[in-house]
């Protein structure tokens, strides 16, 4: 496997190596030793699948708090997205920054997602599936999120936005999920 840096540290784009032949393609997805070579989490303690029936759809930007926090291994196994991430690590040099990557079935990339990071994509294809392996257990009461369509990031969603959940929609902002609480 081939392990990218983005521009964001500690996320990654990981790319499998395929080997082709008459039969097809093999390639592998996970290997806990080659991630933990490159100082990454290597335990996995669930696998999740969404299908988003309308090309448009935006899930997120979801993230689970302290101490419920969780690593992701994203892939999109069917169709397409494009899938952002959002440095919510204070201490982090690029705190507050997003970066947006395009998955599709075809080009087997997987986007490593580390602890501390908002996490939500945009279905570029109807039918999208996507695929996440998570290093911990999901802990409703830890779960939050950020507005998709916060003027602070600014992000811009390639397509219309179709379907957004209401949960979704009622995020906060960047700024009021980063005031300091009463």
């Amino acid at each position: 496997m081939i392990f990218t840096p983005t521009r964001l540290p500690g996320a990654f784009l990981v790319e499998p190596e395929p080997h082709e032949d008459e039969r097809g393609v093999f390639l592998r997805t996970w290997c806990a030793r080659e991630f933990a070579a490159h100082g990454l989490v290597a335990e996995l303690a669930q696998c999740s699948v969404s299908v988003s029936r309308r090309a448009g759809t935006v899930r997120g930007l979801h993230f689970q708090r302290a101490p419920a926090e969780e690593e992701k291994l994203v892939r999109c196994t069917r169709g397409a997205i494009w899938d952002v991430i959002v440095d919510l690590r204070r201490q982090s040099p690029a705190f507050r920054q997003w970066q947006a990557f395009e998955l599709t079935a075809e080009s087997y990339r997987a986007l490593y997602v580390p602890k501390g990071f908002a996490h939500g994509f945009q279905t570029l294809a109807p039918d999208t599936e996507v695929s996440y392996q998570i290093s911990a257990f999901y802990t409703p009461e830890a779960a939050d999120g950020l507005r998709y369509d916060d003027p602070a990031l600014a992000i811009p969603w390639p397509l219309p936005v179709s379907v957004v959940s209401q949960r979704d929609r009622s995020w906060p902002d960047l700024a009021a999920l980063l005031a300091p609480s009463p």
